[in-house]
């Protein structure tokens, strides 16, 4: 069985819904799909907690009287038949006046993230009509039935795989089995979600609950380019990365995919495939445990970076001087991405200026500190073990003009990573593309 999930783009009109239907049904092999909400549902989903949370009930009433209006409108060109229209209009009806039950009552994080789940359960429902009315054998799954995370907020793999599998068993053979996706509960039994990118985190989760043959991710993109086709002209779908490859160009600014939506496929050994929706034929990337020896894959950026340097003498030859800073950082909860130390200093990145005062503040305990804002890391994915004679040359000769802040290399197998101004980044995309891939 394959894993299919299509995001907010791919079912953002009538005519998507359609096309995405064409899609999974055209093998006519039983399917799994997970489905997003409608583009612009979500954002609209949380314009109506803040009214709730700034105690404005009239403000989310007429901003869920807008979307049902919207949506009731899209129920005339997604459907031709009488019977399903009505069917899927007392459905939404009732979902918007669920809605309309919270500005009732008191407003905390709980409610919200019962009114966020709705936009896919509202998708799911009308993608599940659509297919019923065209004569396909379809059958709904609530994510919220088997779709968990532990007391640490991370998917409960062993709870999804044994849920997942006793619905299926009950619920038959069927050809296309559709689900939501970024949805579910917490330990505590409560609605609640993977966080902004889920939907990629429950197909790969449910892919290695079923053991599928290949999940694949479809959006407007034809599959992972090996640069920013936004800064760089003539870029070029790569066809083929490693998980570790495809990890690294997600977590350093790829937004086609979810950072940690692949590790479930890693580790099950299930190949994932980035396709476009626009295209359907095109060939896209797959991405799985194949290494191609000697090979530089692609090229991506990270803005909003931020630069710390503690310089300290006491650092010198001092033992726990590294483990009391970043102590700081994760007391405040702060990631770092980027290490570089000397013998008397040490500099890391961040992405977030949320508590960087405090941190500042703390770390002046323990020597002088430099903060460089606006800055931007440049990661370069490919084969860069260190035995490769010249690969790491090629990506800084291609940087010879550029002021770099940093460099970060041997930390992984997979990248080389430099720190630059936010000024320089399209000069640097455009530099390495020329030098690594022309």
């Amino acid at each position: 069985m394959i894993v299919m999930k299509f995001g907010g783009t791919s079912v953002g009109s009538p005519e998507r819904m359609k096309s995405v239907a064409t899609l999974v049904t055209r093998s006519g092999n039983p399917t799994f799909v997970v489905l997003s909400a409608m583009s612009g549902t979500t954002n609209t989903l949380l314009e109506i907690c803040d009214y709730l949370y700034k105690k404005n009930p009239d403000g989310a009433n007429e901003v869920i009287n807008m979307l049902e209006k919207k949506y009731l409108q899209h129920i005339e060109t997604l459907y031709s038949t009488e019977e399903y229209k009505e069917k899927t209009r007392q459905f939404l009806v009732e979902e918007f006046n669920y809605l309309r039950s919270f500005t009732k009552d008191l407003f905390t994080s709980f409610e919200e993230k019962s009114i966020v789940a709705q936009g896919e359960i509202i998708s799911t429902n009308m993608m599940t009509n659509y297919l019923h009315e065209t004569g396909i054998d379809a059958v709904l799954l609530s994510a919220l039935d088997f779709m968990r995370t532990d007391k640490n907020a991370e998917p409960d793999p062993q709870y999804i795989k044994e849920k997942l599998g006793d619905i299926m068993e009950t619920e038959g053979d069927h050809l296309i089995y559709i689900t939501q996706g970024f949805i579910c509960r917490n330990a505590y039994g409560e609605v609640d979600n993977l966080q902004r990118g889920g939907s990629d985190y429950t197909a790969s989760l449910i892919g290695a609950a079923i053991n599928a043959e290949e999940i694949q991710i479809w959006t407007d993109i034809d599959g992972m380019h090996n640069n920013d086709p936004r800064i760089v002209d003539n870029t070029e779908a790569v066809r083929q990365l490693n998980f570790e490859e495809a990890a690294e160009l997600a977590y350093f600014g790829a937004k086609i995919l979810h950072p940690t939506c692949i590790q479930p496929a890693k580790f099950a050994g299930i190949p994932v495939r980035l396709l476009n929706t626009m295209q359907p034929d095109a060939e896209g990337t797959i991405v799985d445990n194949v290494i191609m020896r000697g090979q530089m894959k692609a090229v991506a950026a990270k803005d909003n970076i931020i630069a710390i340097k503690i310089k300290s003498s006491r650092m010198l030859l001092a033992t726990g001087f590294l483990r009391k800073v970043f102590e700081i950082f994760e007391s405040y909860q702060t990631p770092i991405d980027m290490v570089c130390t000397s013998e008397v200093g040490v500099s890391v990145t961040i992405d977030s200026d949320a508590h960087l005062t405090s941190i500042v503040n703390e770390l002046k305990k323990y020597g002088t500190v430099t903060v460089d804002t606006h800055m931007c890391i440049i990661c370069v994915v490919g084969d860069l073990d260190w035995s490769n004679l010249g690969f790491e040359t090629l990506a800084t000769d291609a940087m010879k003009d550029i002021p770099v802040r940093m460099i970060s290399y041997g930390g992984s197998n997979y990248n080389i990573s430099f720190l630059v101004k936010e000024q320089d980044k399209k000069r640097a995309l455009q530099n390495l593309s020329a030098k690594l891939f022309k």
